[in-house]
């Protein structure tokens, strides 16, 4: 197949005309959007055995089984199941021995006019790269941004086509893969935060580095897994979740990274608004702090995810350089409250007004989203060499920028974190990075026991990697 061929019209009318394809395509929310492509080129009658649209719950019920949520990934399973298994035994028979099967589903629901509400949805494709093989599957979800239901069709039909196209004829190259869905859409009309491979076509994909890949190449702006290293939708697991965040390379997480998250998770979860039992812990590392150099080293990121997920950790990876955007992304997941732990000398970086230049409002528009929502900063004190201690009283602002730090503190938006150990404050991560790559022992006081017994048991972050 041509790799060129990137333009929707010419991706549907090529999967009609491949006659080694064939399959279903069920669409739930949006109409036949995908199928449209598929009968408008012509030719269809090659490549697609059933369109169909449940959209009647009942009805929908009676075909894939009840569901707690229409628009999920359960439901998306249920029908991508189903209308695999109806094609290959309806038409093994016939057709088996010369050609792959495939199904393509969707569940969505589109822009909200009445609720002013943005829509999103679950796509996903089981299919065969080769006759009588083990089927294989790609999951994803979307984040919708048109401001109408016909715009929001209209891009959910390319990106059907897309990841059909793309499933069958790109699935060696998940890189370009991932590209290829994006062919003739923007993320000014949709994100795709979530992507998930599985199956005998995608063996060697390990998904967390999908998850990295859909933020470096712009696909969205964060990605998220869980503690057990399986991708997650960032609306879906913070939904109704107060979230505490830790920013940091975590190259290795110290006791000073995990001693200050765990004292304020206590902090965060006896405030009176705040029910632990809603609480989730995100450590969150940015592309910045991922890359060295121009690129990223993979084996790097790995390490330090495999950590943090050992330590049984949720982990965000994000494109948000600035707090301000990191939290405004949280607010528009959750209604509950949000709160950052960090130590003066983030906190110091914080309130560098050249990170606002680019703001007509500045430094004063940064801080009225980042904490317009009841935001909390937990900081912890720092100590200097000299080994005086810095707490957030002593931090000294610009002149003109004092009165701004008084309010934010007489106010409660930044609040004091003294429970951290002090003995772990002189704790740096990159020294201990590098005490590991020297072969240095005395770096395994520096890191909490279960990080030691991980870097010697793997042979983490030595010379070469």
């Amino acid at each position: 197949m041509n790799d060129a061929v990137n333009d929707t019209y010419h991706k549907a009318l090529a999967l009609n005309m491949d006659k080694n394809n064939y399959g279903t395509i069920a669409e739930i929310g949006a109409g036949q959007e995908t199928a449209r492509w598929f009968f408008k080129v012509g030719g269809a009658a090659g490549s697609i055995a059933k369109a169909l649209s449940a959209y009647d719950m009942q009805f929908s019920d009676s075909i894939y089984g009840t569901c707690q949520r229409y628009v999920s990934r359960e439901r998306l399973h249920s029908m991508l199941k189903t209308e695999y298994n109806l094609l290959d035994k309806r038409l093994s028979d016939d057709k088996a021995s010369g050609c792959t099967f495939f199904s393509f589903a969707n569940t969505v629901t589109t822009f909200n006019y009445a609720q002013q509400r943005s829509g999103h949805g679950w796509l996903g494709i089981r299919f065969q790269t080769c006759p009588h093989e083990m089927v294989s599957e790609i999951h994803l979800h979307v984040a919708l941004k048109g401001s109408t239901n016909t715009l929001d069709q209209t891009a959910l039909g390319i990106l059907g086509v897309n990841l059909i196209y793309g499933a069958h004829y790109k699935h060696r190259d998940s890189t370009a893969l991932l590209t290829s869905l994006m062919d003739n859409l923007s993320t000014n009309q949709l994100e795709i935060d979530m992507i998930d491979f599985n199956g005998p076509a995608f063996k060697q994909i390990d998904n967390r580095l999908m998850a990295l890949k859909l933020v470096q190449l712009g696909l969205t702006h964060a990605a998220m897994f869980q503690s057990d290293g399986k991708l997650v939708q960032p609306a879906e697991a913070l939904y109704k979740k107060a979230v505490l965040i830790e920013r940091s390379r975590f190259r290795p997480p110290t006791k000073l990274n995990i001693d200050l998250l765990d004292c304020a998770y206590e902090a965060f979860c006896n405030e009176t608004d705040v029910n632990r039992d809603e609480v989730i812990v995100l450590s969150e590392m940015t592309l910045q702090n991922l890359t060295y150099g121009d690129d990223i080293n993979i084996e790097d990121f790995l390490q330090r995810i495999d950590i943090l997920c050992a330590l049984g950790k949720n982990v965000m990876i994000s494109n948000y350089a600035e707090f301000y955007r990191l939290a405004q992304y949280l607010f528009e997941q959750t209604n509950k409250p949000v709160a950052i732990a960090l130590g003066v000398p983030t906190l110091r970086q914080i309130f560098n007004e050249k990170y606002y230049e680019n703001l007509d409002g500045g430094i004063l528009e940064a801080f009225g989203r980042l904490f317009r929502n009841d935001m909390r900063l937990y900081v912890c004190p720092s100590i200097q060499t000299t080994g005086e201690l810095t707490t957030m009283h002593d931090l000294k602002v610009q002149k003109h920028l004092q009165h701004l730090y008084s309010h934010l503190i007489e106010n409660k938006f930044i609040r004091n974190l003294d429970t951290v150990d002090q003995n772990n404050l002189s704790i740096h991560a990159d020294a201990v990075f590098e005490k590991i790559r020297n072969g240095d022992a005395s770096w395994q006081t520096q890191v909490p026991q279960d990080v030691a017994n991980i870097i010697n048991e793997r042979g983490l972050f030595k010379q070469g990697t």
